[in-house]
């Protein structure tokens, strides 16, 4: 799949309207913690100005559900991406209201405008015709730089694509090196390659796992998504977190696996906790009894020697999920050694998903990791097999 790229489009003295993914994770007095996917866009960015053109910028942050909520408003990342550009950028007072379309029309060369959160619109989540046309008419040109809402079909990132043509419109250089890295990583991985699947859901990677089975050849399940599988095969789980709705799919995944020869890990031991709290008792059980009323909160150690002893000799690894509620510092051992162990290795190493990313940025050791990809949902739809809304419209027509 060959997108439609940035540097053959003519942008000398034009507008460029990209789509970037600025919903980056806040602390209590609204201070961008990590900032990782507002780096990520300033090469595009910084190519599309040095074409002697402006640019106007989109995103949306958190879930506002089409209201204006000044809790959620673009200004904090204005600040942070004016630091990183080293230029000023306008925050526009709203997303397609008369005085954001006269600032946009308006706009001079080599100027940064950031519209406000695109998700004050209700139209946005909706792919609202009127509001997509709307956008494309601020600009000459579309760019989709915004891979971590890529498998969303929204007005930004679906809709406006279909009021420019070809010579119009392109990936930007991070949505290309997600694509690009994905498809490599899939269709071609050095072997063996491994897959850590966590988080709290079978249901969420029900499809990426099924998709998953017959291109890797260990697969390593942790957090909440666990207790599924280990209820499935007969064992006492307790209070933990299960999916009794999706047991025989649980089977499923379990007979693919053996019949296509894949080494399906599960834990083996877990830290359980009679409540979900930071401060609750705790300790370690095998997996196969956890008390009544206690729940498993993250894998224990036998779990940790066990999943490192199988990771020992794997050339490609795909992490997506913690393997336990990292954010109590209680339950977040596991992940912890795993995110270690993964970093020091010579594999090639892959983190997809926001929580395995700022997991891994919390350990320290995302220096460490060969490729962190911006996006949680939309790496998972790749990995499903799935061409995403927001890149179907940018892939190069066959001539």
């Amino acid at each position: 799949m060959e997108l439609l790229h940035l540097k053959g489009l003519d942008l000398q003295d034009k507008k460029v309207f990209i789509r970037c993914d600025f919903n980056v994770p806040m602390d209590e007095f609204g201070n961008i913690s990590d900032d990782r996917r507002i780096r990520s866009a300033v090469a595009t960015i910084n190519y599309c100005l040095d074409q002697d053109c402006s640019v106007i910028l989109a995103s949306h942050l958190g879930r506002p559900k089409g209201e204006v909520n000044e809790k959620f408003t673009l200004a904090p990342v204005a600040r942070r991406l004016q630091q990183l550009l080293k230029r000023h950028v306008e925050l526009a007072p709203g997303v397609v209201d008369d005085a954001t379309l006269k600032l946009a029309a308006e706009l001079p060369r080599h100027e940064v405008l950031l519209l406000e959160n695109i998700r004050f619109e209700a139209g946005e989540t909706e792919n609202d015709e009127a509001l997509s046309k709307k956008l494309a008419s601020m600009a000459d040109f579309y760019v989709n730089d915004a891979f971590g809402v890529s498998h969303r079909a929204h007005a930004s990132v679906e809709g406006i694509t279909r009021f420019y043509d070809d010579a119009h419109k392109s990936a930007g250089f991070l949505l290309e090196r997600e694509i690009t890295f994905f498809s490599k990583l899939i269709n071609n991985p050095v072997r063996p390659f491994a897959a850590i699947v966590g988080g709290s859901k079978v249901s969420g990677k029900l499809e990426a796992l099924v998709n998953l089975l017959p291109k890797v050849d260990k697969v390593f399940i942790g957090g909440g998504m666990a207790f599924t599988f280990l209820k499935q095969l007969g064992y006492d789980i307790g209070a933990s977190l299960v999916e009794d709705d999706l047991l025989d799919e649980a089977q499923r995944i379990m007979d693919e696996a053996k019949k296509l020869g894949v080494k399906f890990y599960l834990p083996v031991d877990v830290i359980a906790a009679e409540k979900f709290e930071a401060n609750a008792v705790s300790k370690i059980v095998t997996a196969q009894e956890i008390p009544d009323n206690w729940m498993g909160l993250d894998i224990g150690p036998a779990t940790v020697r066990l999943y490192r002893e199988g990771l020992a000799d794997v050339q490609t690894v795909l992490w997506n999920g913690p393997m336990g509620v990292y954010e109590m510092e209680k339950f977040a051992r596991g992940s912890s050694k795993i995110a270690h162990f993964v970093a020091d290795s010579y594999a090639t190493t892959v983190v997809g998903g926001g929580d395995t990313a700022d997991l891994v940025q919390r350990v320290g050791v995302d220096d460490e990791i060969t490729f962190i990809s911006t996006g949680g949902g939309a790496s998972l739809e790749l990995l499903e097999g799935k061409v995403l809304p927001g890149v179907a419209q940018l892939v190069k027509k066959e001539n």
